[in-house]
């Protein structure tokens, strides 16, 4: 029997985005780390157990929970649940005449430099 072709799913935009938010997660676990600890013994038990934290909180949230929300808008509420943003109201200006110039102030230099004010 044959089964109809699906379409391939792509894991190259999924694989950046991996990959992205693990050196994001990477990053910040060696930061805090760092900053908390310092590079003493079991740096890299803890810079470990920060990276999974990271990780983990940041995949679900731009992994699952982003796509999910924006699919359900879309899908449960119709493309015409969000209306359009108004354009913003353009007003005239109040006063037309042009600013006036002024003229860059000059230092006033001292007559003696040892003294002091």
């Amino acid at each position: 029997m044959n089964r109809p072709s699906a379409r391939p799913f792509p894991f190259r935009p999924l694989l950046r985005r991996v990959g992205i938010l693990a050196g994001i997660s990477l990053s910040l676990a060696l930061a805090l780390i760092t900053y908390l600890y310092g590079v003493q013994d079991q740096f890299f038990g803890r810079v470990f157990g920060a990276f999974f934290v990271f990780f983990w909180l940041l995949a679900v949230t731009f992994l699952g929970v982003v796509p999910f929300v924006n699919w359900a808008a879309a899908n449960w509420f119709g493309k015409m649940w969000a209306e359009p943003a108004p354009e913003p109201v353009r007003r005239a200006k109040a006063n037309p005449t042009p600013p006036t110039i002024r003229k860059p102030t000059r230092t006033a230099t001292r007559l003696n430099p040892t003294q002091q004010p």
